[in-house]
């Protein structure tokens, strides 16, 4: 069994990863800058921001799997981008696998483009944390290739605004949004754990992001 250290490990995704991450055996750390209003049975509760380098030594020291489930743009005051080049060396230095929970609109909406960001009808709202978990996915494909690492892009409706259904199942799409044939793209949080905590088990995307959805 793995220990997970989820980074965000209270937030909606990371919760999931967690509750998901307990229930198959895994050991499970969570690093959040406030204490949980609700707490997943089995998951050690610790806070902090990994903007502080003895929270990030920390965290990386402890990890099979160092779990980043954070807001792209913002994280402790900076973009995770910025963190990255720390993130990297910690988790080389300790032999951690570094993941991300990214977003859907990095995701291409056909093989070849373009990204849902840049489809015409993409919300300008959300355009600052879209385009920086589109910088974290670009640093990371230049990463050493010692990093072990993989990087998640959810389906365009996944949230706490939008639970979903749990079905116990998902698809996958490489670099391509996973959309219904209505055309809808969605997954719940348990189905999206479901996916993340298969691929920390089976490692079928090294060095990858790939697309979840139902």
């Amino acid at each position: 069994m793995s220990h997970l250290v989820i980074v965000g490990g209270t937030g909606y995704a990371g919760s999931h990863i967690a509750a998901e991450a307990v229930r198959r055996g895994h050991q499970v750390t969570s690093y959040s800058r406030s204490e949980p209003e609700t707490r997943v049975d089995g998951v050690e509760y610790r806070t902090g921001s990994i903007t502080d380098p003895s929270v990030l030594e920390a965290a990386a020291s402890d990890a099979d799997d160092l779990v980043l489930a954070v807001h792209h743009a913002d994280t402790g005051g900076a973009p995770v981008v910025d963190l990255l080049p720390r993130l990297v060396d910690a988790a080389v230095a300790h032999d951690a696998r570094l993941s991300f929970v990214g977003g859907a609109a990095s995701s291409y909406l056909s093989e070849g483009g373009p990204r849902l960001i840049d489809s015409p009808d993409f919300n300008e709202e959300w355009k600052p944390e879209a385009s920086a978990g589109l910088a974290t996915l670009e640093a990371l494909q230049q990463a050493p290739p010692a990093l072990r690492w993989f990087f998640v892009s959810p389906a365009a409706l996944f949230g706490s605004y939008a639970p979903g259904e749990t079905t116990g199942q998902y698809r996958t799409g490489g670099e391509v949004l996973v959309t219904q044939e209505d055309g809808s793209s969605e997954i719940s949080g348990t189905d999206f754990a479901l996916a993340y905590v298969d691929e920390i088990e089976q490692g079928a995307h090294p060095r990858q992001r790939f697309t979840v959805g139902h």
